[in-house]
């Protein structure tokens, strides 16, 4: 680590400004018209910077490490859908994170092509995008994994990358389709941006680098994530940290840079099957996660380390109760219908397409009992309360699952109720100390 000047040891390295000129276009105030420069950050190189955590949180680190791994590892393999359904959790906590808000039911009838809702729309292509991000960067078989101090992952041949290629496609999922700024998904900005203030940066709360650093800034931070020298998930904080610093995007750079975490796990092999949805702790405290990308900025990197892996093993808890509540919903549907339909304790959401699958495989599984068509199927699972439509129209229709729709809501709230007690135990050792 590098001295602060005052014989401490800094955490990490602070972000440095550059001045650029500036026009501000012929609107708002005065003071902002009159605006001639802009003084915007410079993230530092991190490709071969050396971190090493805080003694006290290698622990804390290493069971959020075990967390995963046992979610993935029992959960994963038995409920293989799990996946699925955390990685819809997580797109859905990250874009709300962005004040983008819809319910499961905009999300489902988002899902069949129903536009009536945009943020609902965001959110399935934020689905894609993780889902894109996570697979690319999955590792090959054979990838050792050791999570110790010293953090060693194997990184060996068949191995999964997070390359600027991924991330650019990741960030053309989520935006291509959008009528502001679709025309420039999946590639890096061009213009200048910034975060606050309004018309112009002169009151921004944060200036991003100049547009001409951000490939040379990726660049960086792509050679960071093909690291297996730093422990799985001080890697994840950091490369995310260092994704919104950068700001690569003229929009999405919050949800694809929470998705890097996601892929960060994958590709060192915490997970093969599960996206933890971590975005679900960080919006229940949204000011505390924003706080800690302010003071990366200024070389503090260690707070947020700690949270992510806090965040993680909460979430982790709460996933597999989950898990082991979506089996009893799924035994109860079983006692409710005359077929078993253990596929309707794994998703949320029901599409017409889902529906015909499982007529198809109710016909192999129990052809003398098994409906004769979609509309049969449905009426059943209507009439038990089992699903509930969420679309009007005749074809490309969806419901939704009752009982999963049920448990997500209430493992958003038992997060939320963790991270809270998890911020007032912070506030103790404070007062303590």
């Amino acid at each position: 680590m590098d001295d602060d000047g005052s014989g401490h040891a800094r955490e990490w390295a602070v972000h440095g400004t550059t001045e650029r000129p500036w026009r501000s276009a012929r609107r708002g105030p005065r003071a902002d018209r009159l605006c001639s420069s802009v003084t915007a950050s410079v993230p530092p190189r991190i490709a071969d910077r050396r971190y090493d955590p805080v003694p006290a949180d290698v622990a804390l680190l290493d069971r959020a490490a075990a967390a995963l791994r046992s979610l993935d590892q029992h959960h994963g393999d038995r409920l293989g859908a799990l996946g699925g359904l955390l990685a819809r959790t997580e797109a859905v906590a990250s874009s709300r994170i962005e004040d983008e808000h819809a319910g499961l039911d905009d999300y489902a009838r988002a899902v069949v092509g129903v536009r009536a809702n945009g943020s609902a729309t965001l959110m399935v292509a934020a689905t894609t995008a993780l889902r894109r991000l996570t697979a690319d960067a999955s590792p090959g078989a054979g990838v050792g994994v050791g999570v110790g101090a010293g953090a060693g992952v194997g990184a060996g041949a068949g191995a999964g990358r997070i390359t600027e290629r991924s991330i650019l496609a990741a960030h053309r999922d989520l935006l291509r389709d959008d009528p502001l700024d679709g025309r420039d998904a999946g590639r890096y900005r061009t213009v200048q941006n910034w975060i606050g203030g309004g018309s112009s940066p002169r009151l921004a709360a944060y200036v991003p680098p100049p547009p001409e650093l951000v490939p040379d800034a990726m660049a960086d931070l792509v050679a960071f994530l093909e690291r297996d020298d730093l422990h799985p998930i001080a890697q994840a904080a950091i490369a995310h940290a260092q994704f919104e610093s950068v700001h690569p995007f003229t929009d999405g750079n919050g949800r694809v840079g929470r998705a890097l975490i996601g892929a960060v796990l994958r590709r060192r092999g915490l997970t093969t099957t599960i996206t933890v949805p971590v975005a679900s702790a960080l919006v229940a405290d949204r000011s505390r996660y924003f706080d800690h990308l302010v003071r990366y900025r200024s070389g503090s990197v260690h707070g947020f380390v700690a949270d992510l892996a806090a965040a993680i093993g909460t979430v982790c808890d709460e996933a597999a109760l989950v898990a082991l509540l979506l089996d009893e919903h799924a035994e109860d549907t079983r006692r409710r219908l005359p077929w078993p339909l253990p596929e309707l304790a794994r998703d949320a959401v029901l599409t017409e397409d889902d529906a015909e699958d499982l007529v198809v495989a109710l016909r192999r599984r129990s052809p003398g009992s098994a409906p004769r068509s979609v509309d049969a199927l449905v009426r059943t699972l209507e009439r038990t309360g089992t699903v509930r439509p969420v679309t009007q129209r005749r074809r490309g229709r969806a419901w939704l699952v009752t009982g999963v729709a049920t448990e997500l809501d209430a493992f958003a709230e038992r997060v939320a109720v963790g991270v809270r007690d998890g911020a007032v135990r912070d506030l103790v050792h404070e007062v303590a100390a």
